[in-house]
């Protein structure tokens, strides 16, 4: 906090602190990161999860269906006070469709098979300095896999106009849809998506979603002027 923080914000007492981040939906966590964040701001806090974040800068005191949809992925149904419902993600390793993690998988799959088009294996190998141990290595043995396969993923971002990379990405979204948003009352209420995948492919996930009948309200890279804005009114 400290390296990444103004010295302002350390050096006046703040009213409270809102933290939102992955992982902090049970208490065990949440007391964690609490204790950590009031030692260093001697401040009240509420630590709540990003799923939360992301409701609340989405769509404020208003019901709807959140999408996170970046590195990883995730979803709910939010009632406009609390998250009403939530089909659970499995993280990178188990599910994550949709997410760039699981978008690298399946392009990193095919690298290995050389199923994927010459032209975009020359360019990943060219960009990444890398051979095929080395992939291998960096997703079973290296810390962080799930950031290295989401780096892969926005690799491909730059590359949509290929019909290869366009399926790709058009069939991961495809299925983080049928398999989570088509389990909430999808007719009902809106739906918005956050997350730089989601915002950098905003065009192939509309079209996406469109052809399974269902209709995105709000694409945005992130919450944060909305959750700004719901924090200033409550």
């Amino acid at each position: 906090m400290r390296l990444n923080l103004p010295d302002t914000f350390f050096k006046r007492k703040l009213k409270k602190v809102y933290f939102y981040g992955i992982g902090c939906t049970i208490d065990s966590k949440k007391e964690m990161v609490e204790s950590s964040l009031i030692a260093q701001f001697k401040s009240r806090v509420e630590v709540e999860s990003d799923l939360l974040g992301a409701s609340r800068g989405l769509f404020g005191n208003k019901p709807g269906i959140v999408c996170i949809i970046g590195s990883d992925s995730s979803s709910c149904f939010y009632d406009g006070t609390h998250i009403a419902k939530n089909v659970l993600s499995g993280g990178y390793v188990l599910d994550g469709e949709g997410g760039g993690s699981m978008l690298g998988k399946l392009f990193l799959s095919d690298v290995l098979k050389e199923l994927a088009p010459a032209e975009i294996m020359e360019a990943f190998y060219d960009k990444f300095r890398i051979i095929p141990a080395n992939i291998l290595e960096s997703v079973y043995h290296l810390p962080n896999p799930s950031r290295f396969l989401g780096t892969v993923a926005y690799f491909l971002a730059e590359y949509t106009d290929n019909e290869y990379v366009h399926n790709l990405i058009a069939g991961n979204f495809r299925r983080f849809f049928e398999r989570n948003i088509m389990q909430y009352d999808y007719h009902s209420y809106p739906i918005r998506v956050i997350g730089s995948l989601a915002f950098d492919c905003s065009s192939i996930l509309t079209d996406t979603v469109e052809k399974l009948g269902i209709s995105i309200s709000k694409i945005q890279a992130t919450s944060m002027k909305g959750l700004i804005k719901y924090h200033a009114a409550y």
